[in-house]
């Protein structure tokens, strides 16, 4: 499919970056690997570090020593960088991803149907 504002189709995009991936596996998991960071979020783990490092730098996460490993915090109050999203709180969104799953809402068009019949 071609579009005059995007030229051809590109496949293979998603939503989230891989800065916000690596940031959700380690609210999901504070004292997780680097390597299992890189195994989920399908990156290297030298892309995994770099990533760290710049949400360090950025004030989205702090680091502490856990004996030999690392153990990591989500920064309270962090928002996005973006200007279209930077009155919100990355909470939110790492609340809504890291939450349990449930089951899938009920269509729209269903709820909408299901109203008794009248007569």
């Amino acid at each position: 499919m071609e579009s005059e504002h995007t030229g051809p189709r590109r496949n293979g995009w998603t939503f989230l970056t891989n800065h916000a991936r690596v940031l959700i596996a380690i609210a999901r998991d504070p004292g997780i690997r680097l390597r299992d960071i890189a195994v989920e979020c399908g990156l290297t783990e030298r892309t995994v570090q770099a990533i760290v490092t710049d949400l360090q730098a950025d004030g989205y996460l702090s680091r502490t020593r856990d004996g030999r490993r690392n153990r990591y915090v989500v920064a309270p109050g962090a928002r996005f960088r973006h200007p279209a999203e930077a009155g919100h709180e990355i909470a939110g969104l790492l609340a809504y991803l890291t939450g349990p799953l449930t089951a899938p809402a009920t269509p729209v068009a269903e709820v909408a149907n299901d109203t008794p019949a009248q007569g």
